[in-house]
């Protein structure tokens, strides 16, 4: 366990938190957009339906499992980073079935 917390802030002090990309030099939020059109288009005119939550149930569980791993399963420092509270980070890793 130590040396994967080594490894966390190894990754953590390696790439500024103000620099969103997917390692690639790619924004976090240019992907998005991307991943949007494209689903939109894939969509043929047909309507889509319950958009937010189909894109939460997509982003929050690869979210939180990025989290718990840069964090060495730290359930504290996780909803910290988050920015949300314990319970609920517990709470929403119960309804994706990620052990903690």
């Amino acid at each position: 366990m130590a040396a994967r917390s080594r490894q966390a802030n190894t990754r953590r002090e390696s790439k500024p938190a103000s620099h969103a990309t997917n390692g690639h030099g790619v924004p976090l939020r240019s992907l998005t957009e991307q991943a949007l059109d494209s689903y939109f288009t894939s969509l043929n005119g047909h309507a889509p339906g319950h958009l937010y939550d189909l894109v939460m149930r997509e982003v929050e569980e690869p979210l939180f499992r990025a989290v718990l791993d840069f964090s060495a399963g730290n359930q504290s420092r996780a909803a910290d980073i988050l920015g949300i509270n314990r319970g609920t980070l517990r709470k929403k890793l119960r309804v994706y079935g990620i052990a903690g």
